[in-house]
């Protein structure tokens, strides 16, 4: 048994993944757009599961608040860049992957060229304008686009596949592009539930690149910290949505 499959072992045990399961992680690329919260142990676990290539994208430095919850820095990566610490945590946990930062403000073609070249696109970033852009050029380029938000003690989780028939997209949930997001900073969060979240919007990174599940195509995952309950919501695709709908 060569060093990947023995490092990948469990994961190849799983019916749904083997041998050809795992090379196709290790041959794929996500792009990863913000690495607070919710970024951070979204990009560790897929860096853990083999995910070959790694796109970091976030403009941020680390600051002391950070380090309650953003778990891919540390202290002494105070004033750093989160991409670039990230990418040292990423690499410290499997060196053999790729992992590319982009520290500075990804947009226009730039933008439209990294979604493209991803196999999925994950959605980790604290704003509306960021996230319905994300979910604009995602489906102008047919990518599959994992969507987290979490808040006090909270999150949710969705996924818009513009591959599959009938899938809704972000805008069929938000309609309002001037709604503004409540902050972490204002409103508070417990630090576990960025995991929680995170953590499952890894798996549906998973789900998308092998096909293993519809996984949360079409639904909405609402977890309840504070009761410790987890609510299913129905999205149906919006025939109106001016990103996917019928005269879109």
């Amino acid at each position: 048994m060569n060093d990947w499959t023995e490092r990948y072992s469990r994961q190849i045990r799983l019916p749904q993944i083997g041998e050809a399961g795992q090379r196709r992680l290790l041959r794929s690329r996500v792009l990863i757009v913000g690495l607070g919260g919710l970024g951070s142990p979204a990009a560790m676990y897929l860096a853990a599961a083999g995910i070959g290539h790694l796109v970091l994208s976030d403009f941020d430095r680390v600051e002391v608040s950070n380090l309650q919850r953003q778990i891919a820095h540390c202290a002494a990566d105070l004033g750093q860049l989160k991409a670039d610490s990230a990418r040292r945590t990423l690499l410290g946990l499997n060196p053999e992957l790729q992992v590319t930062a982009l520290d500075y403000v990804l947009e226009g073609e730039e933008l439209v060229s990294q979604v493209r070249e991803a196999d999925v696109v994950v959605d980790c970033t604290d704003n509306f304008p960021t996230r319905f852009e994300l979910n604009r050029v995602a489906f102008a380029t047919g990518t599959p686009l994992v969507s987290g938000a979490a808040i006090r003690w909270e999150g949710q989780v969705a996924t818009f596949d513009p591959r599959r028939p009938g899938c809704p997209c972000y805008q069929c949930l938000y309609r309002d592009e001037g709604v503004e997001a409540a902050t972490c900073a204002a409103e508070g969060i417990l630090a576990p539930v960025v995991g929680v979240i995170g953590s499952i919007q890894a798996v549906e990174v998973v789900h998308r690149i092998l096909d293993t599940s519809p996984g949360l195509c079409g639904r909405v995952l609402l977890y309840d910290g504070l009761a410790q309950d987890w609510h299913t919501v129905v999205l149906p695709k919006d025939p109106a949505c001016p990103v996917c709908g019928d005269k879109a």
